[in-house]
């Protein structure tokens, strides 16, 4: 069940992507040559000999941003009664048609489950935040990252609306609905458990509750595998433990947040078998970064979207901008692990090799 707590973050981060006047989490244009991302087990790479007292910056990369299809595919069966999750209750909803879906959230993570479930092809938009190949050749119906578009949804004619309500306003969805279109709220739950889950939920709405079931199995097992194997890498001491902060940034706007328990960024560090210091100082939620606060965390590594470090003028700027920083160990070796805004945080299908980029640029940076 969805918390509060998760609840208030999701609307705190679309709040943050409105105040900074950009896009919320999601992938910019690749620039550049394209990196060579190692593929060795991560047992076989060549580890640092103290992953706390590396120096120098690490970007975290996807050895490949598909999306696995499920094999089979599984086949619909409809129409199907669901649990809608309204914010003023749980609601019965037919689904009769899953043609032409939509699947929005500020993370992408729900396009990507309807990917993973096979049914990519159904889908006929995009929020930002959605990424993977293919992807972007659909229309975008959000602006600023959080906004619905109203019109541009009518316009594609969806039979389908997933959504889990971090993007909105609301009333426009109930004017979705209005308008003859189905709308089904799921939870989304940023967890690996909250992963597998959505996976279960989206798969009902589409009519391929066994699929589901077989995603969030895979999910699951993939995560545990991933887990099993950043532990026998890590420093097996707990004192020894990489000590790590997530730090939402906008630089431009002035916007500075240290993320704290169920953002989301605990859950990735605890399962990078790192040292969440944020939680161990009471951090809750997501907070303006405080100078106090960072000088108790004293972290070993911060880890950062890539736009947001960016909007910092890279680790050089947001050192100078932000002299308590500075003073921390992560700080005083420039240790900034980054990944692409629509990735880090975006729980699902591709969770595990999330866990697998990261662990990578944590211990053989």
């Amino acid at each position: 069940m969805r918390s509060r707590g998760v609840a208030r973050l999701c609307v705190a981060i679309a709040t943050l992507a409105l105040l900074a006047g950009c896009s919320a989490p999601g992938g910019g244009e690749a620039s550049g040559p394209t990196p060579v991302i190692s593929q060795e087990p991560l047992a076989e790479l060549d580890l640092a000999p103290d992953p706390r007292a590396h120096v120098g910056p690490s970007t975290a990369l996807l050895a490949s941003d598909a999306i696995d299809v499920l094999d089979p595919v599984p086949a619909q069966q409809l129409p199907v009664t669901v649990t809608s999750h309204d914010a003023g209750g749980a609601r019965e909803v037919t689904v009769s048609d899953a043609s032409r879906v939509l699947g929005i959230d500020l993370a992408g993570s729900i396009a990507a489950t309807i990917a993973g479930l096979g049914y990519a092809s159904d889908l006929v938009g995009r929020d930002i935040s959605t990424t993977f190949p293919g992807s972007e050749e659909l229309p975008l119906v959000t602006s600023g990252g959080h906004t619905i578009n109203a019109e541009s949804v009518l316009a594609l004619r969806p039979t389908l609306v997933i959504t889990d309500g971090t993007i909105g306003p609301r009333d426009v969805l109930e004017q979705l609905r209005e308008a003859g279109i189905t709308v089904v709220f799921v939870e989304n739950e940023p967890s690996f458990e909250g992963a597998a889950q959505l996976a279960r939920d989206v798969a009902a709405a589409l009519g391929v509750a066994e699929g589901g079931e077989r995603l969030a199995q895979r999910i699951t097992d993939e995560v545990d595998r991933k887990v099993a194997e950043i532990a026998a890498i890590a420093p097996a001491a707990p004192a020894d433990r990489v000590r790590m902060v997530f730090l939402y940034l906008r630089g431009g706007s002035g916007i500075y947040y240290l993320f704290g328990e169920e953002s989301g960024a605990d859950v990735l560090i605890r399962a990078l078998a790192g040292v969440d210091v944020a939680g161990e100082i009471g951090w809750d939620g997501m907070k303006p970064m405080t100078d106090e606060a960072l000088i108790a965390a004293d972290p070993d590594l911060v880890l950062v979207m890539t736009e947001g470090i960016e909007s910092a003028g890279g680790v050089d700027g947001l050192l100078a901008s932000k002299p308590a920083l500075a003073l921390t160990t992560a700080g005083q070796n420039r240790r900034f692990v980054d990944m692409a805004d629509g990735v880090v945080l975006g729980f699902g299908p591709r969770s595990a090799a999330v866990l697998d980029a990261l662990a990578r640029a944590v211990y053989a940076p």
